[in-house]
């Protein structure tokens, strides 16, 4: 089998629905066939078609995500007459589409080639955008090539505009190979451009005929070489591209943003992206313009080409990429969704980092696709004209925004937020509770497991919302390596929340200097690390966007306003944490960036007091802190009986602090206790 899919099983009892589902999810599921919301798929029933519907993803499609159509409405269609003017016809295309519905009441919108899917004679078609089909439909002597491979077996079908356009066509040449070939059906049919078709009565009838399709051109590319096929290819040196990508990542989302949210832009260096964009050749290759329909729906039709100067400091970088960017939107009309850096790679940038996914898999695809047509002669991209129509073409806008999905609301929705010590207790609460509201999050720990599953689980209930890394806040290597990665992922960071810490309990007569230093080092030093390796990326994006502010949140305690008996290391450690803060924010107003710290009072609740073995309870029980104190409990209704509220400090408690923070624009350089009026400010 040549999809990467395990194969469907097939039973008995499955009904033409059943069957539809698992064919569409094997092919939907495969990259090499399907991304994002392209493609689709139908069955015949007698007299009704069942169509995808416009937008949703074949990969993950139930019965309800396809569109019941009556079969004689649409058969009527290609007999009646249609506006010549584009719009107009396009128009009334989708009308009579939308009035072949069976159940207009549930607001499905059929796939605009729903004409198509009826004229082809099976019972189940399959419209991919196979990569190795493409490579032939997009080459520039494709039809001979076509004809060479697969003879009176293959249709072949001129680019023409998708739609009713593309319907007519099908219809007049299904006519014309029936008489030229006395057979109903062509095993196949590939569109100049566009796509594959396959359709068969049985799923296993479309599974081998596409295998053949693709087997058939992979033999074919095994007699071409795969060396440089945009020339001899060059990589920058792993520093060097780690120190660009710091500053490009930030600078793209600042200057490609068009509200107030900046964009998510994710970046790729891989083979496949390197051959291209190191490639001699690859500024030429990839300023021809698309190859097809979904090339300009999710990256738009042309990428940008950025070539870093090593003597630019990051500033003069960003004023050369602000520079770059104005003249592609002025020459294209579109800001870029693609930006290839000369040997470096690619920045995806999209609203959400679902969205650049789809714009790094689809242009990835794209480079595949090109590779495959030069080594077959020559790369075919679509006309000036054709592009322009798919560009303003309401069906595609439409499919775009369906696929897409609303945006994500939230208090915190369009954020990036790094959060430290995020593999328990607050800061994964915080986490948890910033990806509800519509953040990406990145959480970072000296646990990596517990940081990695903590995303995961988050990922779970919001998909493509949480990275999990790891972390030694204290160790400045470490953390620019989590600065990187999550560069690399989102393109920057809109808030760092410094939650990390640790606390010995310990009288000043007797507590060991180790455990001094371990409480300072973690509690002071890393809230000073985290800072200075962020405080870059927040500034440039500053830089790419001025009237954008980020924020640096660190997570204090009531123990840096008031001193704490017997807990002198804790206690000094976030003293000096609001220090650092008031300093921080003096300094760092320039570039656009809020600092402020957070006092909790006690959060009984997680593991720092509450762990059994190591917890505060179990300490300040040991070493006597609590006067009479004989269980824990006695420990813990001593500590609330200090509350005027009468209970611990929550979670919900800090996120509104922290919202409060985030959406405040004149605000810097605080302390906020939230301590159930514990202490007061005075």
């Amino acid at each position: 089998m040549v999809s990467q899919m395990p194969l469907p099983t097939f039973g008995p009892s499955d009904g033409p629905m059943d069957i539809l589902v698992k064919l569409s999810r094997y092919f939907g599921q495969d990259p090499d066939f399907i991304i994002a919301g392209g493609g689709n798929t139908s069955v015949k029933v007698d007299d009704r078609l069942f169509v995808k519907a416009s937008g949703v993803s074949l990969g993950v499609i139930r019965p309800e995500g396809f569109v019941e159509l009556d079969r004689t409405k649409l058969s009527a269609i290609l007999k009646g007459e249609l506006p010549s003017d584009v719009d107009a016809r396009e128009e009334a295309f989708k009308q009579a589409i939308l009035s072949a519905r069976i159940h207009p009441e549930r607001n499905q919108r059929p796939s605009v080639e729903a004409v198509l899917h009826h004229l082809m004679p099976r019972r189940f078609v399959v419209h991919s955008h196979s990569t190795a089909a493409n490579m032939v439909t997009c080459c520039r002597n494709g039809r001979a090539l076509a004809e060479e491979l697969f003879g009176d077996r293959m249709l072949w079908i001129p680019f023409v505009d998708p739609g009713y356009m593309l319907a007519k066509a099908i219809h007049e040449a299904l006519k014309t190979y029936q008489a030229k070939t006395k057979r109903e059906c062509p095993t196949a049919v590939l569109m100049e451009n566009h796509g594959l078709i396959v359709c068969g009565d049985t799923p296993e009838e479309i599974i081998s005929l596409t295998d053949w399709v693709v087997n058939t051109i992979k033999l074919r590319l095994e007699s071409t070489s795969n060396e440089f096929i945009f020339g001899e290819c060059r990589q920058e040196r792993a520093d060097r591209v780690k120190e660009w990508v710091k500053v490009i990542g930030p600078a793209l989302r600042g200057l490609l943003a068009t509200g107030e949210n900046l964009k998510v832009v994710t970046f790729d260096d891989s083979p496949t992206v390197l051959g291209l964009a190191g490639g001699v050749m690859g500024k030429e290759t990839s300023a021809g313009g698309p190859l097809t329909p979904d090339q300009i729906v999710y990256c738009k039709a042309f990428a940008m080409w950025f070539e870093p100067k090593e003597e630019d400091p990051p500033e003069r970088m960003v004023e050369r990429l602000r520079e770059a960017v104005k003249a592609h939107e002025k020459t294209t009309g579109f800001l870029p969704y693609v930006v290839l850096v000369k040997n470096v790679g690619m920045f995806a940038a999209s609203d959400d980092f679902a969205g650049a996914h789809t714009v790094r898999m689809v242009y990835t695809d794209a480079i595949r696709v090109m590779a495959g047509a030069k080594r077959l002669g020559g790369v075919q991209y679509m006309g000036q004209r054709e592009r322009e129509f798919i560009e303003h073409w309401e069906v595609e806008s439409y499919r775009r925004k369906v696929s897409a999905g609303a945006a994500r609301p939230g208090r915190a929705a369009g954020k990036v937020a790094m959060v430290t010590g995020a593999a328990q207790g607050f800061g994964l609460e915080i986490a948890q509770h910033l990806a509800d509201e519509g953040a990406h999050v990145v959480l970072t720990d000296m646990n990596v497991q517990g940081a990695e599953k903590a995303a995961r689980e988050i990922n779970l209930k919001t998909p493509n919302r949480a990275l999990g890394l790891g972390i030694n806040v204290t160790d400045g290597v470490s953390v620019d390596e989590a600065v990187y990665q999550t560069v690399r992922t989102f393109g920057g960071l809109d808030v760092l929340v410094s939650n990390a810490g640790v606390l010995k309990a310990g009288s000043v007569k007797s507590q060991p200097e180790k455990e001094f230093d371990f409480v300072t080092s973690v509690n002071y030093k890393g809230y000073f690390v985290c800072v200075q390796k962020t405080a870059p990326i927040l500034a440039l994006q500053h830089q790419a966007k001025k009237d954008y502010w980020s924020d640096i949140i660190q997570i204090n305690s009531k123990s840096g306003l008031v001193g704490s008996n017997r807990n002198s290391a804790y206690a000094g450690s976030k003293f000096g944490g609001i220090g650092l803060t008031q300093s921080f924010a003096l300094e760092l107003v320039e570039d656009g960036i809020k600092v402020n710290s957070i006092c909790p009072g006690n959060f009984f609740d997680g593991p720092l007091w509450s762990d059994p073995v190591n917890g505060l309870f179990v300490q300040y029980l040991r070493t006597g802190k609590v006067p009479g104190a004989k269980t824990i409990a006695d420990v813990r209704r001593s500590y609330e009986s200090k509350i005027p509220m009468g209970r611990g400090c929550e979670t919900a408690d800090i996120m509104k602090t922290i919202y409060y923070l985030m959406e405040q624009k004149y605000e810097t350089g605080q302390a906020v206790p939230v301590t159930g009026g514990q202490v007061m400010l005075s």
